[in-house]
């Protein structure tokens, strides 16, 4: 019984200091997202200790709500997505995602590689330089209220690509560092896999839904088209683990394939109070994975300067190459919305240091490009559509 009231006060604080911090946030113009990663940090074990490592590790409550949280922000916007309006932009999606991997992992081998690590161990560095993460901007343009925009689409687009290509990459340089090589004919299975889940699933679910949504009604709970959809998206989103892929691409094929439903503004406003509850535990936990007595020196900011301004050009430019079709102004928010790296960097940064490539300082610094390019993005993205305004939404050119 105690061991469950410290669950519910850590969780009461956690919630609060969200709530908190986004409403700062949102007063000084800022997203709210901001605000819940900035609270995250300020009630980490690095300065309040009001949640300890212990509370956050993998497989806790809070982790396990953490996780529900982005899985549940990425059915949502999954839910305000249209399978015809991703094909309209399919080819600046594929660009996007491709050379927004390319670009930055070419980028931070050169860099780490520079900085005395060997070359093997130099991809493994630079696996947390790829991956976008797509939870903290789709936050961003959710909560603008854009997601209808071409912008916004192609940057969800080509974060599923992005995706399949960092887990790929990933499952390289693991190989490498195990010693062994690395199976290409294994790699070309797992990518054929991971391509052929989201076809399959992507467009025969989306196809399905659109000629026969009726059936959600049938049952007779009032609420069984949210809690039909709700569990289809739990089970996309550990299918999608089984094929290499975060579980939020699943969640995210779960929600677009529930916006072909004729329940679909019903299925919206239902799920506004769940995301309400659970998405601010993600952003609070993830500012919370910073060590800064890691940082505390010199020459530890000057690597995570270089770091995070390597991460945040190297994203821009390929983004921005790859989204030209939609003009200069269009090209600039797809690449800083495929900036931010979130929970994605942290992860590969957690299995670099249990294979001992990273050192304590390396691990600290490399979270921390990731968490620096999650709070930086969100104001400057926000700032960048609303300088477009309503109006441009722009089209891809030819």
């Amino acid at each position: 019984m105690h061991h469950a009231s410290e669950i519910l006060f850590t969780l009461f604080v956690v919630f609060v200091a969200a709530q908190l911090g986004g409403e700062i946030a949102q007063r000084l113009k800022l997203p709210g997202v901001v605000g819940e990663i900035a609270a995250g940090c300020a009630i980490g074990p690095s300065l309040l200790g009001w949640i300890t490592p212990e509370q956050i590790a993998v497989g806790t409550p809070l982790d396990v709500l953490a996780e529900i949280g982005v899985v549940l922000l990425l059915f949502s916007v999954g839910l305000e997505t249209r399978l015809e309006d991703l094909k309209k932009v399919g080819k600046a999606a594929f660009l996007v995602g491709v050379l927004g991997v390319l670009v930055p992992f070419g980028m931070g081998s050169l860099w780490a590689h520079g900085s005395g690590f060997s070359w093997d161990k130099s991809l493994f560095v630079a696996a947390a330089f790829v991956a976008t993460s797509a939870g903290i901007t789709a936050r961003v343009l959710q909560e603008l209220g854009v997601l209808q925009r071409t912008e916004s689409k192609v940057i969800l687009g080509a974060a599923v690509i992005d995706d399949i290509l960092a887990m790929l990459l990933l499952g390289v340089v693991v190989s490498l560092q195990s010693g062994g090589g690395f199976d290409p004919l294994h790699l070309l299975l797992v990518l054929a896999g991971a391509i052929g889940f989201i076809a399959v699933i992507g467009l025969g679910g989306a196809r399905v839904m659109r000629w026969n949504s009726g059936w959600l009604d049938k049952p007779r709970n009032a609420h069984s088209p949210l809690v039909i959809v709700l569990a289809l998206c739990l089970g996309l989103a550990y299918v999608s683990t089984l094929f290499g892929l975060a579980a939020i691409i699943g969640a995210f094929l779960a929600g677009m394939i529930a916006s072909e439903t004729r329940q679909q503004h019903t299925l919206e406003k239902q799920t506004q109070p769940l995301l309400a509850l659970l998405t601010p535990f993600f952003f609070v936990v993830t500012g919370s994975k910073i060590d800064l007595q890691q940082l505390a020196s010199a020459d530890a900011l000057l690597a995570l300067a270089a770091v995070t301004a390597i991460a945040i050009v190297s994203k821009l430019i390929g983004g921005f190459l790859g989204a030209l079709s939609l003009g200069r102004r269009g090209a600039t928010i797809v690449g800083f919305g495929m900036v931010p790296r979130g929970e994605v960097g942290v992860v590969i940064a957690s299995l670099g240091l249990a294979a001992g490539v990273f050192s304590d300082r390396v691990y600290a610094i490399i979270v921390a490009m990731s968490l620096l390019t999650a709070m930086v993005t969100p104001p400057v993205l926000a700032w960048l559509l609303r300088r477009a305004g309503p109006a441009e939404a722009s089209a891809p050119r030819g």
